[in-house]
């Protein structure tokens, strides 16, 4: 892809201020009018409109700026310079594989694209339960037709690779409905490999698009770069203490410089589990004890089929063809609903996600060229036993989830699994492996039925992934409730806005990237009219 243009190489000649790692060192004292925390989906929304506000903004990011002259669509070397904890992060019993992305752009660089606006039904259980009676679909519509502009996301035009067909193809031998997904690309070469960085640029994340205008307009730009803490007094913050680290996210040595940012304004956007636990290590004001929890995940059951062909499930678009008959099929407070999508396949996600071990999993790494993986992102959160997860701190202050699988859950797992597989049959699969330790393959769905109908359903035996962290610092209308004001504002901190998946207080029940564009776009509007006194809407 020598011959692509790269925007990042670009700005970077241009001039744009980029410190830390090999770009420059960090100085001892940064001052702007606002400090942002992350640079994902919630800090770029909010750096493009701030400063197009006409204020100086530093946005602090913990990774790596990588570019597509980088994305060698290698899956070791993109997994360990583009996610949390080099794609291994964990929950606490390790029960669940959480994939969040860790360089400048956060997951939006590394993520599939699929791009859903919030659910009405979602919303609708805010407002019941959270006293969010301004987040409804009429209001947020107008956002949400922002971003989709700016960020050029449309229903995928080009016909889905056989990966994501055999998901249509039995949807409809079941007679469910599946419908398109829209997605946030450009140009796209339909190469597959979106999980390891866009090495064409297509894909719209915030890398490409609004970071790049927060720059260009004035931002600086500090990578390689942890916030440790923020200096609290008399309800504000005063100042946040940073350090260099390595590309690893180890520090730069053991008693690394501080380097302080004093903002008039801070901007928390370091995604659900960093963002809650920064405020932990701070020691942020808590009287209701709701800091980091409810934070929650779309727990991802999954099954394996093998065809009797080659689906080549690494090449195309990853996902563009998706179901929701099982989040309709019962109220959000019932049994848990399921989002069905299927997974791109490379060969080192495949065999993290198959069962077993030895021969039994050799053998179906030779299959990999006929292999399908379909995924149930279960809608935690709704239910009286969904209370999700909670942040907490490690002994060296680092993030760890709390998020025991519930019997609730697990049987949600256990029904998506049975969903799933006769789908799998109905598109002509001649055998399908349940996401289970003690799962084994099944010629008919019958045999399959009655294999997942006795699998004992607990946790580490059930495989279950995550992409998607939302909560830990929600949404309420008052501060029993939450930790976030309905305005973005922390409630108890006057100069803090949170703008990232943590603010949801449930999970969303669709991937949530535009969720978070959308909504933010909103809150970041209000804070630059606050701020500036101006209208700003995205470019």
């Amino acid at each position: 892809m020598s011959n692509i243009p790269d925007p990042i190489l670009q700005g970077l000649q241009r001039g744009w201020k980029v410190l830390g790692g090999r770009h420059a060192p960090l100085p001892q004292r940064i001052e702007c009018d606002v400090a942002i925390i992350g640079s994902g989906a919630g800090a770029g929304i909010t750096a493009e409109l701030l400063t197009k506000a006409g204020l100086h903004v530093v946005i602090v990011e913990e990774g790596q700026l990588k570019s597509s002259t980088d994305f060698k669509q290698r899956e070791p070397e993109a997994y360990a310079a583009l996610y949390q904890e080099a794609a291994g992060r964990k929950t606490k019993d390790k029960g669940i594989t959480i994939l969040q992305g860790r360089s400048v752009g956060g997951t939006t660089t590394v993520n599939w694209t699929s791009s859903f606006e919030t659910p009405p039904d979602t919303l609708q259980f805010w407002q019941d339960k959270f006293g969010l009676k301004d987040y409804t679909p009429e209001a947020l519509d107008p956002y949400f037709k922002q971003v989709k502009t700016r960020l050029n996301i449309l229903p995928w035009q080009v016909a889905p690779n056989e990966n994501n067909e055999l998901l249509r193809r039995g949807a409809a031998k079941m007679g469910i409905q599946a419908e398109v997904i829209p997605r946030n690309v450009k140009g796209c070469y339909n190469l597959g490999s979106c999980g390891m960085g866009c090495p064409t640029n297509a894909k719209q994340s915030m890398l490409v698009t609004t970071i790049p205008f927060a720059l260009d307009h004035g931002a600086t730009l500090l990578v390689e770069t942890r916030v440790e803490k923020l200096t609290l007094q008399a309800g504000r913050i005063t100042g946040m203490e940073c350090i260099a680290v390595q590309p690893n996210a180890a520090p730069v040595s053991a008693t690394p410089a501080v380097t302080t940012v004093v903002a008039k304004h801070y901007v928390l956007a370091g995604g659900a589990i960093n963002s809650p636990a920064l405020l932990l290590r701070s020691q942020a004001p808590d009287p209701h004890k709701v800091l980091g929890t409810r934070t929650f995940l779309h727990p991802v059951a999954i099954t394996t089929a093998v065809m009797d062909h080659t689906v080549a499930a690494w090449a195309g678009a990853p996902q563009t063809i998706y179901s929701d008959h099982f989040l309709h099929t019962q109220p959000v407070d019932g049994p848990i609903g399921f989002k069905l999508e299927v997974a791109p396949l490379h060969p080192v996600f495949f065999g993290a996600n198959l069962p077993g071990f030895g021969e039994k999993q050799a053998d179906l790494l030779r299959q990999f060229p006929n292999a399908n993986i379909m995924l149930a992102l279960m809608r935690d959160g709704f239910h009286e036993q969904a209370s999700g997860g909670k942040v907490e701190l490690r002994s060296d202050g680092s993030p760890l989830l709390d998020y025991p699988l519930t019997d609730y859950v697990l049987e949600g797992a256990r029904r998506a699994m049975l969903a799933m597989a006769q789908m799998q049959f109905e598109a002509g699969a001649k055998k399908v492996y349940p996401g289970h330790e003690m799962g084994v393959g099944s010629s008919t769905w019958a045999a399959a039925k009655a294999h997942i109908e006795s699998l004992p359903m607990k946790p580490l035996l059930t495989k279950i992934g995550c992409a998607h962290v939302m909560g830990g610092c929600g949404l309420a209308a008052d501060a029993n409730r939450g930790v976030t004001r309905p305005d973005g504002v922390h409630w108890q901190l006057e100069n803090l806005s949170i703008h990232d998946g943590s603010i949801f207080p449930t999970s969303i029940g669709a991937n949530p990237q535009l969720s978070i564009y959308g909504n933010v776009n909103r809150l970041a509007q209000g804070l630059a009219k606050r701020l500036t006194g101006k209208d700003v809407v995205l470019a």
